[in-house]
């Protein structure tokens, strides 16, 4: 079965970020098994010189997990790899109720742009966009036959990915 997909779009300092931190909060409140990916668009590492992870990956591993009783993580160092295609990393998540994707502008999954007045941009994404099917922002904007939102109706954007992506049919709880 294909994962349901949904994210969150917009230029740096947009409000994706927080929008998809109070979206994630709500929909697990609401009872939804959620995962997330992020993606970045400079050089990031979650483990840091000195652990013995980061000495198991300097040494030449290709996957390193790390796991307790708590938690688990697999790091996989690209070395000589292009970046995996979205499908790919799609592909690597359990299964669950929905997957909320923070980033991925180009991607084809139907997203909703965060539009906040002290962006790094205020050029709209929707317009040139279609995979755009929704808009929330801070400030007045035009929403070019889109739903608009408020960026912080927490609320209201959670019931309209419910809808959308079906988790739970219209009209119906």
């Amino acid at each position: 079965m294909k994962q349901k997909v949904f994210g969150f779009t917009g230029w740096k300092n947009s409000g994706k970020t927080g929008v998809t931190v109070r979206i994630v909060e709500e929909l697990t409140r609401r009872g939804w098994r959620i995962s997330t990916i992020k993606h970045a668009h400079h050089a990031f590492d979650i483990d840091h010189e000195g652990t013995d992870s980061f000495r198991h990956r300097e040494a030449g591993a290709t996957e390193v997990a790390i796991v307790s009783g708590n938690r688990w993580a697999l790091m996989h160092e690209l070395r000589d790899e292009s970046e995996p295609d979205f499908e790919t990393v799609i592909a690597r998540l359990a299964p669950c109720d929905l997957v909320i994707v923070e980033g991925y502008k180009a991607e084809g999954h139907d997203k909703l742009e965060t539009r906040r007045i002290g962006s790094g941009s205020r050029e709209p994404l929707a317009p040139g966009n279609p995979s755009v099917v929704a808009i929330a922002a801070d400030h007045p904007v035009d929403p070019v036959g889109l739903p608009l939102f408020d960026l912080d109706d927490t609320s209201a954007i959670a019931d309209f990915i419910e809808m959308h992506t079906g988790l739970v049919e219209k009209g119906k709880p």
